[in-house]
């Protein structure tokens, strides 16, 4: 028992002697835990919910129920709503519906409403409105409706009942306003249950609560009421003709992430290779560290890139992914992602003192670029600040570049945009990695 306990100590003396492995042994699950916890409301009033979601609303209307649903909307934190545009003189101007639907198909907004000239409507089902989508990310797209149904439903409630006012008026005619009232709040009471003396009280002040209870079949009556009282007509802007949806928004997350892992762990090999006394011998003989430099970045790029391609190519075989319509856009952001997680790698065995160091360094920061880039969850899910900072990740982009390729079926030139942060992702990280290996030992 004696012989055990010392070398457990000689264990923990070695394990406390580590400071990258003690540092990321606690730090990793309190990042995750931190992470996951925004993502599902874990401590946040009213549970899981997307912040800054861009928005736009084009008001054909002159309707107060329009007015009074933009803004209710302009105080949910969930989005970010946008009513102008710039025109090409540089002039904030109002948003039009050709100019929204512009902006959905290219993908620079994925979400759109419209009331039209008539949506306040002379009919009892007469509200209208249209929302536009283009759904890139079905989790956030869910949330969204699910959202923008609850604003409409209950946070332009004045502007629902001078629209029932209006459209009943025109069925039984010229009457007072309190006879109106109360032959309405009768019938609903009639119809979705509550008391009509209480559902009276609820019209005449503005509050579409009807008398009902928050839960049960009142609160079922009133939802049915309303979702007969607007009309909501829902219209799929872009992606409408991609094939296995689900698979074409998912595969680019899981290919980047497996990629970053493998070419980290290639690129921590030169410890390895070091550890072996290979560059001593290598640079007896006429070749300098830039060349081993450049051999290990270009088999990375190589086999990133064969890597990317076979995992796209599975994606066809398995789920039906389109990757022929676009195919050569598609190795060109192959291409661009692979440059730039080559240069992580590469990054990693710069700054790290040992193979384990950049293994449990590499670990934690794909991890986190990961469930920040939108490779796991959409990054409306997280707080601001986090979604500022997951457009510094080369996860990103890269899915941001498959999505529009495969899901947009853009253009090379509304490609570009993509290629060039990617690649200048890895000229940078690129320039401070060989900065720090003409500085470090790696090679001594």
């Amino acid at each position: 028992m004696r012989t055990i306990l010392i070398l457990l100590g000689n264990e923990i003396r070695r394990f406390r002697s580590d400071k990258t492995a003690l540092s990321l042994t606690f730090l990793v699950p309190f990042v995750l835990i931190y992470i996951f916890g925004n993502v599902f409301g874990v401590g946040r009033p009213g549970g899981p919910a997307p912040t800054g979601i861009p928005l736009a609303v084009v008001n054909q209307s002159d309707s107060p129920f329009g007015t009074a649903v933009t803004a209710a909307l302009q105080k949910e934190a969930a989005f970010k709503v946008i009513t102008t545009h710039k025109d090409p003189a540089g002039q904030e101007v109002p948003l039009t519906e050709a100019r929204l639907r512009e902006m959905i198909g290219g993908g620079s907004i994925r979400f759109g409403l419209i009331f039209p000239p008539d949506a306040g409507g002379d009919q009892l089902a007469g509200l209208k409105l249209k929302f536009l989508n283009n759904p890139r990310n079905e989790i956030e797209t869910q949330t969204v409706v699910g959202l923008l149904q609850k604003t409409i439903y209950s946070s332009a409630p004045q502007a629902l009942v001078v629209g029932v006012q209006k459209a009943a008026a025109n069925f039984i005619g010229a009457e007072s306003f309190e006879s109106f009232s109360r032959s309405l709040a009768d019938a609903i009471a009639g119809s979705f249950g509550g008391d009509p003396q209480q559902v009276y009280e609820s019209i005449k002040s503005g509050q579409l609560n009807f008398g009902g209870s928050p839960t049960g079949a009142a609160s079922t009556g009133v939802d049915s009421f309303l979702q007969s009282l607007i009309k909501i007509e829902s219209e799929q802007v872009g992606g409408g003709k991609v094939k296995s949806p689900m698979a074409t928004r998912s595969v680019g997350g899981w290919a980047i992430m497996f990629l970053l892992f493998s070419l980290s762990s290639s690129a921590t090999s030169l410890f390895d290779e070091k550890k072996a006394g290979l560059f001593q011998r290598l640079l007896s003989a006429p070749v300098r560290r830039t060349h081993i430099l450049w051999s290990k970045y270009l088999f990375g790029m190589l086999l990133g890139f064969v890597q990317l391609t076979a995992l796209f190519v599975a994606g066809r075989l398995l789920f039906g992914i389109d990757i022929l319509s676009n195919f050569g856009n598609l190795l060109l952001i192959c291409f661009a992602a692979s440059t730039a997680c080559v240069a992580f790698g590469m990054l990693l065995a710069a700054i790290a003192p040992s193979s384990s160091a950049a293994s449990g360094l590499g670990t934690l920061l794909i991890l986190i670029m990961s469930a920040i880039g939108g490779a796991w969850f959409p990054t409306s899910f997280m707080p601001e600040f986090v979604q500022q900072l997951s457009r510094l990740s080369l996860v990103y982009w890269a899915i941001d570049g498959f999505l529009k390729v495969l899901w947009a079926n853009c253009t090379t030139l509304e490609l570009l945009p993509t290629l060039a942060v990617l690649f200048g992702i890895a000229a940078v990280v690129n320039t401070f990695s060989v900065w720090r290996f003409k500085r470090g030992n790696i090679f001594d």
